[in-house]
């Protein structure tokens, strides 16, 4: 993908607030179509376009849930920066395939936070459970978005799901966690941050934390 395209899908995400796993997802679907094909990708066909959704199921033999972060990255590209309206560009819907989530039981979640020696990531993981919060809002909170006066208690998240604010509630035992936490680490700017104090933890350290905490042997 030529600079300049790259430069206006990148624009169109940032200002559209697009999250930075969506973003680097994005990106990398167009990279994958343009390195397949060896041109930039607004001289790819919409019949091209096809054929390499079909590769990717047939040959590759990707999930239709992975397929699904290439076409969206596709579709963002296509619609938003070549404008191509939707008799251009069309891709086959995606088979609706609804799975239960798996929901951890109080003894399961209890390990897991015994499991997890790291104070950092042991206050993160109880974050996510005790307040309910997607790993995508944990760690981009700010000490600004706890409440902590006794009347309120609450967390605010900035821009969840939906690209909506909203507040959930902060038990008593996780503000003690918080504060027993921030006077070890004084993170400042985030609650959560990466090695680089200006910004927050990744997305993928954070699941990490989580995956290597469920496989750790009692």
């Amino acid at each position: 993908m030529g600079k300049t395209l790259r430069t206006q899908f990148m624009n169109h995400m940032v200002l559209h607030r697009f999250s930075p796993w969506t973003i680097k997802n994005y990106m990398g679907a167009m990279k994958r179509l343009a390195k397949f094909y060896n041109k930039s990708p607004d001289l790819i066909t919409n019949e091209q376009l096809q054929e390499y959704l079909i590769y990717l199921i047939e040959k590759r033999k990707l999930s239709w849930g992975t397929c699904n972060v290439e076409i969206a990255g596709m579709s963002c590209f296509y619609k938003n920066v070549l404008k191509w309206d939707e008799a251009t560009f069309k891709f086959p819907p995606r088979p609706r395939i609804k799975k239960l989530p798996k929901i951890l039981s109080v003894e399961e979640v209890k390990r897991l936070f015994e499991c997890t020696t790291n104070l950092k990531h042991r206050v993160l993981l109880k974050t996510v459970y005790s307040a309910g919060l997607r790993i995508s809002e944990v760690v981009r909170l700010e000490p600004i978005h706890i409440e902590s006066d006794p009347s309120r208690m609450m967390i605010r998240i900035e821009q969840g799901k939906g690209k909506k604010d909203r507040y959930t509630v902060l038990s008593k035992h996780l503000l003690d966690e918080l504060r027993v936490y921030w006077r070890k680490y004084k993170p400042g700017k985030w609650i959560f941050p990466g090695y680089n104090k200006e910004k927050h933890i990744g997305y993928t350290a954070a699941r990490g934390a989580f995956i290597k905490a469920k496989k750790k042997p009692v």
